[in-house]
């Protein structure tokens, strides 16, 4: 393998606290993901409504559906998480932008409409994953052993 890609997807060494604390928020924001990509998954090129305010397309659809299901998947697990974090963090900057700029929602919406919160927040999640690592309890602490 090459060393490069190696150093990479090797885990940063965390305590115990932090790498359980890893685990718990890796599977939770994972089974999000992953219930968010279900139905995506299900029909990946074409899942935007076709009156949706902006044309998307299908090669992209299916990017989004394979982060949001593949990524959650990863997460869980803890495979490859650099790039699976990647993936759903741009994944997760387009969503904020589209919900946020394109259809003007708010941050947080007070009568339980669309908001543009949860992309932000997962994408934050995503990019703090990335940066930390995804501790020892890991696949890719497994397979990539530790930095030093």
């Amino acid at each position: 393998m090459n060393m490069k890609l190696k150093d990479c997807l090797q885990v940063p060494s965390q305590s115990t606290f932090a790498s359980v604390a890893l685990l718990l928020l890796r599977i939770a924001v994972g089974v999000a993901f992953m219930m968010h990509g279900w139905g995506k998954i299900q029909a990946p090129f074409g899942w935007l409504p076709t009156q949706a305010p902006l044309a998307i397309p299908g090669f992209l659809q299916f990017l989004a559906a394979l982060a949001e299901f593949g990524g959650g998947l990863a997460l869980i697990i803890g495979l490859l998480t650099p790039i699976a974090c990647l993936g759903l963090a741009i994944t997760m900057g387009v969503a904020t932008f589209f919900h946020g700029v394109i259809m003007g929602d708010p941050f947080v919406n007070m009568t339980g409409g669309s908001s543009y919160e949860p992309a932000f927040i997962y994408m934050l999640i995503s990019i703090l994953v990335m940066a930390v690592g995804p501790g020892r309890y890991s696949a890719d602490a497994k397979a990539f052993g530790f930095r030093s």
